[in-house]
């Protein structure tokens, strides 16, 4: 498909009351009022669980609004969070934006220097911190110069918190003082509501700011494409603090979802999640594999097997591995919903679901080979893929190219960058992605690699994410990540570290085999590293930059001396 010249032609006048404005506070306001009864589970600090109502939540969501206007929080002001996927983190979502300032998303997982340009990028004036991350923001804070106010979120009182933090005030405190009444100001819909910045996998991180209209929008095509209703239950497992926990929190409360947070969590003990996902009745929620195998592996140790049958399990980050789909829905009927987007497009783009024609043509282990995919175009969101020169390639299924995407919830800019510093990063209007991929017959994304991951190897491009996915199906293999690592002759090869099962040994030969039933023989490995673990970044994905780069002559040095 090639791209439709944008014009904008103004029609016949209607009726409607166009005027009114895309407010987050529209969807919180509904719930309360429609939809009070309805629960919100949340874990508690001790590991236990609480839970409260719409209508409870958004009394505090009113008086943490009130509580930041007694700080003086202005329309404009950025507020950031520095939180798990907590109640208060929640209430947040809407007291912040309510007031037409910008929630900021705080990536705790980001170093003290990129944290501290991220505070000071957005002019973040105000933070609110959970006890438990105090020391995050205390590596910080020496660094900044704006920041007036640090709001401590606890249980405990403020006599009891030590902190080297100045202007330090109490959230409970705050919010127990503050006036349960509020008159929401109608926002312009193009205002900014929050904030989220690139993991700076490639300098510093860069600013993507949502608007109300945008993330409203977002909302009910998530909730649509996922097939929401009034009966579901939604778990939070992405985190809250990058990509809007990819914008789950807003379409559960758009569609008066029973919510569960799950507070502080580590991937390596996904016990938690997993019983709370049984004993609550979720059935949609979102994650990565590095968070749904534990999950898996943890389930397959139970005598009785949950009927997950209603579970619909977003999930994004890398390509689910065929076997833990199918583990998933053999064992307990729960679906793996493979998601595509990144902080740049709010993130939905694309979401896996069957389509009738597809179900009615397929069946077995075709239609889980089309589960790998990223799958089909949301509403709303226009997609190209082009090749190097910028021009649009044939959606075959087959054609290689970069993707590209613009709609209404797809950045147009980055924050404080000027237009010239990032028009790399746009094609006469489109977002550019990065990533290389197929669009198929049936309109199926299928991405096959980063542009600066893509191996080259004799003027040919090898995938590393079909070959790191295929080796996930090995059964001594636990984890695989494969880059392109410079070859005196071929210009790039493959390169594979391997985190074996325990017990398990692996060899390059067992690599080679198993990776033979679907690559040619040219583009098999040449060396294989057995490693403990594999580096990976600050959101969870392999760090391939570091990967190359520690193992950068593990085919020489480049050079062809022959």
């Amino acid at each position: 498909m090639t791209a439709t010249p944008r014009t904008i032609v103004t029609g016949y006048p209607s009726t409607m009351g166009d005027d009114v404005q895309l407010n987050t506070t529209t969807l919180i306001r509904h719930a309360a009022r429609t939809h009070g009864e309805r629960e919100i589970v949340y874990r508690t600090p001790d590991g236990g669980w609480d839970r409260y109502t719409y209508a409870s939540a958004y009394e505090r969501v009113v008086r943490g609004a009130n509580a930041l206007r007694g700080l003086d929080v202005q329309a404009g002001d950025r507020v950031g969070i520095l939180d798990w996927n907590s109640r208060r983190h929640y209430e947040l979502y809407w007291a912040i934006p309510g007031l037409a300032a910008v929630m900021v998303q705080l990536n705790l997982r980001l170093g003290p220097t990129d944290l501290g340009f991220v505070l000071e990028d957005s002019g973040t004036s105000v933070v609110c911190v959970d006890e438990t991350l105090l020391p995050v923001a205390e590596a910080v804070a020496p660094s900044l110069t704006g920041v007036r106010a640090w709001v401590v979120m606890t249980d405990k009182p403020l006599s009891e918190i030590d902190t080297t933090l100045p202007h330090v005030h109490h959230y409970e405190d705050l919010v127990a003082a503050a006036s349960p009444q509020i008159a929401w100001p109608e926002i312009d819909e193009r205002s900014a509501y929050g904030a989220c910045y690139t993991t700076g996998t490639t300098g510093r991180p860069k600013g993507v700011y949502y608007s109300h209209r945008a993330i409203y929008l977002h909302s009910y095509a998530l909730a649509t494409n996922i097939g929401m209703t009034l009966d579901d239950c939604t778990m939070l497992i992405t985190p809250m603090f990058h990509g809007q926990a990819w914008g789950l929190p807003q379409a559960a409360t758009l569609m008066a979802n029973k919510v569960v947070l799950p507070g502080r969590y580590v991937a390596e003990d996904t016990k938690p999640l997993t019983d709370a996902i049984i004993a609550e009745g979720v059935t949609v929620t979102n994650g990565a594999p590095a968070i749904f195998l534990p999950m898996l592996h943890y389930i397959e140790t139970l005598e009785q097997k949950p009927d997950l049958g209603r579970l619909r399990m977003m999930s994004g980050a890398t390509e689910p591995p065929l076997t833990m789909m199918r583990g998933f829905q053999e064992l307990t009927g729960a679906e793996i919903v493979h998601a595509y987007g990144a902080t740049e497009t709010t993130p939905l783009v694309t979401l896996n679901r069957y389509k009738p024609s597809v179900r009615e043509r397929l069946s077995g282990d075709a239609l889980f080979e089309l589960k790998r995919k990223q799958g089909l175009p949301v509403t709303g969101v226009d997609f190209r893929l082009v090749d190097a020169t910028g021009n649009d390639v044939p959606w075959d299924g087959v054609t290689q190219g970069e993707i590209c995407v613009r709609g209404p919830w797809i950045t147009s800019t980055y924050h404080n960058m000027p237009p010239e510093d990032s028009a790399d990063r746009f094609l006469d209007g489109y977002w550019r992605s990065g990533d290389v991929g197929t669009i198929d017959a049936d309109g199926y994304l299928k991405v096959t690699d980063r542009l600066k991951d893509v191996i080259k190897s004799g003027g040919e491009w090898i995938s590393s994410i079909d070959m790191e996915n295929l080796l996930l199906g090995h059964p001594d293999i636990a984890e695989a990540a494969v880059v392109g690592l410079v070859h005196p002759k071929w210009q790039e090869r493959p390169f594979v570290l391997v985190v074996p099962k325990p017990g398990r040994e692996v060899t390059l030969d067992d690599v080679r085999e198993h990776l033979s039933s679907a690559f040619a023989s040219w583009q098999l490995p040449d060396a294989v590293e057995i490693v403990p673990e594999i580096p990976r970044t600050s959101v969870g994905k392999f760090d391939k930059k570091r990967i190359r780069a520690e193992h950068a002559g593990a085919y020489g040095d480049g050079r062809d001396d022959a």
